[in-house]
């Protein structure tokens, strides 16, 4: 079979960790190994052999038993690639995802599952998706008058297993969400940023929706009447201490790691706006300077923050390929396409048509 990689048109090579080396965040062992443990499991369910996905990631699959374990996206990263590579199976994120079950999210689906509704349990969900250990950033869109979204953001430019963290996270929140709703339950669309690939008619058989591939955006959208649907398994007590025993489980640099993350998250949702540093605190309903104080009890600067934003922004829609470059500049917040292509080669050394050629 057609590796996925391939697929999508990006081979998985180093080139990609090496240029990703640099960020701090790459190496940070703070996600919980859940994608991993999913990937060994469905492994072992059909008699494969795994342990050796684990070399030179400074991990051994036995450790994926140990509940205190936190893992880098770079150790993640190396065990994905090497699962992708040995069993060259397309759609191997759609395999990994489907057979996740609320179950599988422990504290957090216990809080999901006992939530008054389904959008409570997709609010819960959504704010703490890193206890699910989420390789992908996620938010909640209203995306038109009877429509919402999760939508899916990448914390690095990491073309090559966009299409696995994408198929893993979508698949495995549609699953979820045919618990707690039923198995009649179809979301409306299917959004992504990557070209078709060969195996598209698997997701149109798991996903029974309306596929645009290319899009500008990675998200899946449903009818905002679903929102409102009470969930029978709501036991108000239950949620309440699931949801306290999830914020313990934040590491002692928690409270920096939320608002790093909650002024990402703020920026990703208002690219087109040029936010600045005051919009972003009154949307966070802080002072200016509350605002820049916790980021620096981080060693974070929002100018930095913002740049690393609109330049992984910009990297992932050129390489989508469906724009051009002065429609990317308008989408992360530039009227002016020469101060874009200005913008862009300080953030990353090169023009974007350059970036393009080389993502090809």
């Amino acid at each position: 079979m057609t590796s996925m990689a391939a697929v999508s048109g990006h081979p998985i090579d180093d080139t990609t960790a090496t240029a990703l080396g640099a960020d701090a965040r790459f190496t940070a062992a703070e996600t919980p190994p859940n994608i991993l443990v999913h990937l060994t499991q469905l492994a072992l369910s059909r008699g494969l052999r795994c342990d050796g996905w684990f070399a030179g990631s400074g991990l051994t699959r036995e450790q994926l038993n140990d509940p205190t374990l936190r893992v880098s996206y770079r150790q993640a990263r190396s065990v994905i690639r090497r699962a992708l590579q040995t069993t060259g199976e397309a759609g191997l994120g759609l395999a990994v995802g489907r057979v996740e079950t609320l179950g599988s999210f422990g504290l957090l689906g216990l809080a999901m599952m006992t939530s008054a509704t389904f959008g409570e349990a997709m609010q819960v969900g959504i704010n703490h998706h890193r206890v699910s250990g989420s390789l992908l950033d996620v938010s909640f869109e209203v995306a038109g008058p009877r429509e919402v979204a999760l939508a899916a953001w990448p914390r690095f430019n990491d073309a090559p297993l966009l299409p696995f963290l994408c198929e893993e996270l979508f698949s495995s929140s549609l699953a979820i969400a045919r618990e707690l709703l039923g198995p009649g339950f179809n979301p409306s669309r299917l959004e992504l940023t990557y070209a078709r690939p060969a195996h598209a008619q698997a997701y149109a058989d798991y996903f029974r929706c309306e596929l645009v591939f290319g899009a500008r955006y990675n998200r899946i959208l449903l009818d905002v009447q679903w929102l409102q649907h009470p969930l029978p398994t709501h036991n108000p007590l239950t949620a309440q201490q699931a949801l306290a025993l999830c914020n313990q489980q934040h590491d002692a640099n928690g409270v920096q790691q939320e608002i790093v993350a909650s002024v990402e998250r703020l920026l990703r949702s208002h690219l087109r706006h040029q936010p600045r540093l005051p919009d972003v605190a009154r949307m966070l309903n802080m002072s200016e300077r509350s605002l820049r104080r916790r980021l620096a009890e981080g060693g974070r600067i929002f100018r930095e923050i913002h740049d690393r934003v609109r330049a992984e922004r910009a990297l992932e829609l050129l390489h989508g390929g469906t724009l051009s470059v002065a429609e990317i500049g308008l989408e992360i917040g530039f009227s002016d396409p020469r101060e874009f292509r200005r913008a862009f080669k300080r953030w990353t050394g090169m023009p974007p048509r350059s970036a393009r050629q080389h993502a090809a």
